[in-house]
């Protein structure tokens, strides 16, 4: 009997969506993932030894098929870039390249099905590995927020620190009429304060929402495959079509992501 017939379905879904999480010191609120860590880590690697597997191997002549895959990711990652951000992009086309390999990668796991990563890695922790990185809000938050941090980091570098405050209570709004200056210099605060609060979190929240949806679909089918002939049947025809508009929602989302990125700092660049 197979794991999804053995639990019911709300012990099923939980124990497939449990992290091996370690607490950091004697309380209960800080805690480390280590699947997620573990996961991304890995992937982070694998992704720059494939990239310098490829550079190592590349040649001036007629390129081979993994030299030219990977010269069409980067143009067309450059070009991206290029139609956003019309400073020196020496840093941000690196920048969202990286973010768009690893968001893909971390994003593929999910075509892993859940109950052989956990038969694998059940002797790590006691529901297995969770290898979906970005179904890890604690992820998605960590990238939106380093995208928010360069974005405040271009902003002050750019605008300089004095430009950059007054932006914040000058901009959008103005501050004239002189007599109404300190009531539009709190609207102007207000309205980048929600700017600056609402960016890492539709950022961070778009790609866990559906990934972590993903993952839920995924489960949903494998228990409906463990109930009957029939529901195998049914399952597998839902599955074969959900997985292929998976791939679909795995690269949008990574794109997505990079496009994300590239528009923030491309903004830090510009002034109202």
């Amino acid at each position: 009997m197979t794991a999804a017939a053995e639990l019911t379905p709300t012990q099923y879904i939980g124990h497939h969506l449990s992290f091996n999480a370690k607490p950091v010191g004697d309380g209960a609120f800080w805690a480390l993932n280590v699947d997620t860590l573990v996961t991304s880590v890995l992937l982070g690697i694998i992704g720059i030894g494939f990239m310098w597997w490829v550079v190592r191997g590349a040649t001036a002549g007629v390129p081979n098929k993994r030299q030219a895959f990977v010269e069409l990711a980067v143009g067309f990652v450059d070009e991206q870039v290029k139609g956003v951000f019309h400073g020196d992009r020496r840093f941000i086309a690196p920048l969202a390249l990286t973010v768009f390999v690893w968001v893909l990668l971390m994003n593929s796991m999910d075509f892993l099905p859940v109950d052989w990563v956990a038969l694998g890695t059940h002797h790590i922790s006691e529901h297995g590995f969770r290898i979906v990185p970005t179904a890890d809000v604690n992820t998605t938050f960590a990238l939106a927020l380093t995208v928010w941090g360069l974005m405040i980091f271009y902003s002050i570098r750019v605008k300089g620190l004095g430009g950059w405050i007054h932006e914040l209570f000058c901009a959008p709004f103005g501050i004239k009429p002189a007599w109404m200056a300190p009531l539009l210099m709190c609207f102007n605060l207000l309205f980048n304060l929600v700017e600056y609060i609402s960016k890492p979190l539709s950022h961070s929240l778009r790609l866990f929402g559906n990934m972590y949806a993903g993952e839920i679909i995924f489960l949903l089918l494998w228990m409906m495959a463990a109930t009957s002939l029939a529901g195998t049947a049914f399952a597998a025809l839902l599955g074969l079509g959900w997985a292929i508009f998976h791939i679909l929602i795995v690269v949008l989302q990574a794109y997505i992501f990079m496009m994300l990125t590239i528009v923030y700092v491309a903004m830090a660049h510009d002034s109202h």
